[in-house]
């Protein structure tokens, strides 16, 4: 809506014509914005409904604002109608007439009448409640400017909030009922799955959420920090964002339960196969500790623990939860299974190494042995008596039983130094062995 042009001294013919002009076009620019505001579907929204909080409070002022628009532009009508008929009474008005329109076109000129409890709630240039007001033309156009923009603001934006909650809220609860469904399916209930108990709550806040959106709908709403213009802002959708994010976290959590329902026996057959494996190793390993007692002395080996009853109980309650279509305490308890199923393979393995250990020192000390015998052959001093006397000492010791590692270890690093020494090249002039000589210097091979 436009605004009136500026006061001055007696107007001569063609400012009073240049300013009805003006006059009328802001009357149909005034009158166009009216209507349209009279019709708009939010403020007949707000008509229709029950509402509550500070929607309430904000429609009350704006139907009082709406009404003294109304009550505004009549007057304005009126005023701009008497100087047209003035300007009307002759081609060339006289200075009498002149006179008549600059009041009427610059002066306080309009009256406004009415009753204290139209005005009451809306706010006016000359206070609240009063009966009457007077205005220029000027400030009666800046008066309902003011007022067409409040009231245009906080009905637009209480159309927003129910053009995109609502409709949002609804959306998420047709989601809502339907992985419901899926989740009773599944035997995800109430007091039985935590996402049964979200489910409860996401539904009883979406339907209280909806309930305040409809009936308070500012309350959903951020204005724009900064703009002016009427229905700068946005619905405000934060508890909205939650329930979504919520409902995302709860269905991510069937779609796992289904994957149970779809798996589970291939999964249960895998957990079965890997107790089995571990079950085995233990066995091997207890087999190992008794061979390893019987043929190694001084050693101390680690005892063997028994096979996984608890996880095979575990694993047959299981198999039980998928006889009777229970995925939902399948579902975790599948996922502790198999960490810990994996666990005693590794712990099992483990522990035949370690029981293993002795065994696997004496088959070193062993291939120690023989590739040093096998290296003298090969430079003709496999008959020397001392090599052939300490090689027969630490054969005994590690191919009897039960085996003294430590001792059996001493063994073969004395015929390991008497090899070296016999193949290090002598000096000439040294006294020495006088078999052939290693020319290659002295040897590091255990």
């Amino acid at each position: 809506m436009g605004v009136a042009g500026p006061s001055g001294p007696v107007m001569d013919r063609d400012e009073v014509d240049r300013a009805l002009a003006r006059l009328g076009a802001e009357h149909e620019a005034i009158e166009t914005s009216l209507l349209a505001l009279q019709d708009h579907a939010g403020r007949r929204l707000l008509e229709g409904a029950e509402l509550t909080g500070t929607t309430r409070e904000r429609w009350t002022a704006t139907e009082a604002s709406i009404s003294l628009l109304w009550t505004y532009f009549d007057a304005y009508a009126d005023a701009l109608r008497s100087a047209r008929d003035v300007r009307s009474r002759r081609r060339w008005p006289n200075r009498d007439d002149l006179v008549e329109l600059t009041e009427l076109l610059r002066g306080e000129s309009v009256t406004v009448a009415g009753s204290a409890a139209a005005t009451a709630s809306a706010p006016t240039m000359a206070g609240t409640g009063k009966l009457s007001e007077r205005f220029t033309l000027v400030e009666l156009v800046e008066r309902m400017n003011e007022l067409y923009a409040q009231s245009l603001d906080m009905v637009v934006a209480a159309d927003a909030v129910w053009s995109a909650l609502p409709a949002r809220i609804d959306l998420l609860a047709a989601e809502l009922q339907r992985t419901r469904q899926l989740a009773h399916s599944v035997g995800v209930r109430p007091g039985e799955h935590p996402a049964g108990d979200d489910l409860e709550r996401i539904t009883r806040t979406l339907t209280s959420l909806r309930e305040q959106v409809v009936s308070d709908p500012l309350a959903f709403w951020l204005p724009a920090q900064g703009s002016s213009a009427p229905g700068g802002g946005r619905p405000d959708t934060t508890r909205y964002d939650r329930e979504a994010r919520a409902l995302d976290e709860v269905r991510r959590e069937i779609d796992a339960v289904l994957s149970v329902r779809q798996d589970a026996e291939t999964r249960l057959v895998k957990l079965r196969d890997v107790l089995s494996r571990a079950d085995r190793t233990l066995a091997e390993a207890r087999s190992a500790r008794g061979e390893v007692l019987a043929k190694i002395a001084a050693s101390e080996v680690p005892a063997v623990s028994g096979p996984p009853t608890a996880l095979q109980e575990q694993l047959a309650t299981a198999a039980e939860y998928r006889r009777h279509a229970q995925w939902h305490r399948l579902s975790p308890l599948l996922e502790s299974l198999e960490q810990r199923a994996e666990d005693e393979l590794l712990r099992a393995r483990e522990s035949l190494t370690a029981v293993t250990a002795p065994l696997a020192v004496r088959a070193e000390l062993r291939g120690r042995l023989d590739a040093y015998k096998a290296k003298v052959a090969r430079h003709g001093l496999a008959e020397d008596p001392l090599l052939v006397e300490r090689y027969d000492a630490a054969r005994r010791m590690l191919w009897s039983a039960p085996c003294d590692l430590r001792v059996a270890e001493q063994a073969v690093l004395r015929y390991q130094h008497a090899a070296a020494d016999l193949l290090v090249p002598k000096v000439p002039g040294q006294a020495g062995h006088g078999g052939p000589q290693d020319r290659r210097g002295p040897s590091r091979e255990r």
